[in-house]
């Protein structure tokens, strides 16, 4: 009779609870988050009603329509599924890309009535508003979202961080302002910096926020140079 093989039970990654200074990190990072998804309001509402689609207030009560309702949820003990927090997630983000899209298509057509401070003004809000935005798109798709990259030991997917360049050995994670300081290398010097997109998707978002950053830079540049030229 032969020795029957003993078979090992897959195991379920979903249970798998994070590391004590990871769970810190997850907290610290969806705090931040929420913070950056508040900027972005806060920036739009400061815009001029000729530069915004709608009242400007209308981002930031959109904002709070789906943001508040998850935090009491979540403290009701009985949290969506992750999957229904990720739609959400993505819907708010593209509700906000459509008005940051919007805004620098009416920066565009508003040009000549700008003045020298309130086009300076109106260009570093949209400008902020493109890293904010981004950042929080690369956070949420990078991997299939935080959970996911949990669940792979945050191995580089959509993009490669300098520490995950050997496989991430060190269990090292990424926090929401490593994305920040990624979109705000591509706004900046419209390329990657020491972090590399390896999906089409990561690379196209970088090369839309590239693009916009450029518009807006290249537009208060040649209205600069119009002022002081007269």
């Amino acid at each position: 009779m032969q020795p029957v093989k003993e078979t090992q039970a897959p195991v379920d990654t979903a249970d798998i609870a994070p590391a004590p200074h990871e769970k810190h990190a997850g907290i610290v990072s969806r705090w931040t988050v929420l913070l950056g998804i508040l900027a972005i309001g806060l920036f739009y509402f400061a815009l001029p009603d000729s530069l915004t689609i709608g009242p400007s207030w209308l981002l930031l009560a959109i904002e709070g329509i789906v943001i508040i309702p998850l935090i009491f949820i979540r403290r009701s003990g009985h949290p969506l599924a992750p999957k229904a927090v990720r739609i959400l997630a993505l819907l708010l983000l593209g509700v906000v890309t459509l008005g940051l899209v919007g805004s620098v298509a009416l920066l565009i057509l508003n040009l000549p009535a700008e003045k020298g401070s309130s086009l300076l003004r109106d260009a570093a809000l949209l400008w902020g508003t493109n890293i904010l935005v981004f950042a929080l798109w690369y956070w949420e798709i990078d991997g299939g979202g935080p959970l996911k990259r949990h669940l792979s030991g945050h191995k580089a997917a959509d993009f490669m961080f300098p520490q995950q360049a050997d496989g991430n050995t060190t269990g090292w994670v990424a926090h929401f302002v490593d994305y920040l300081f990624l979109a705000f290398t591509g706004a900046t010097a419209l390329s990657p910096a020491d972090t590399f997109p390896l999906t089409r998707q990561a690379k196209m978002l970088m090369m839309i926020e590239a693009m916009l950053s450029m518009v807006v830079i290249v537009l208060l540049a040649a209205r600069a140079v119009n002022i002081y030229g007269q």
